[in-house]
């Protein structure tokens, strides 16, 4: 089940890696998120972040977060994958 937070985390966590390494999660392009889906997800909380920008740009609902962009970047570490 998502979470509110979750879609915040959509607006303001960047990329921690490849091509796109800095765009922020749901600006990431639906062919890049199809083409992570077909190789297998990342470990833990990125991956499900991933996942959920895939079904909200699938589904057309991107517009529905415009209103959360205005939420300061959440600060956070990076250890083993995970983002806590």
């Amino acid at each position: 089940m998502w979470k509110n937070e979750d879609l915040i985390h959509l607006v303001t966590t960047p990329m921690p890696f490849g091509k796109y390494q800095g765009r922020v999660l749901i600006d990431l392009p639906e062919a890049y998120l199809l083409w992570m889906q077909q190789r297998g997800w990342p470990n833990g909380t990125l991956g499900q972040w991933l996942a959920l920008a895939l079904e909200i740009k699938i589904n057309g609902l991107e517009s529905l977060l415009e209103p959360l962009r205005q939420h300061k970047p959440i600060h956070r570490t990076h250890t083993s994958g995970e983002y806590h």
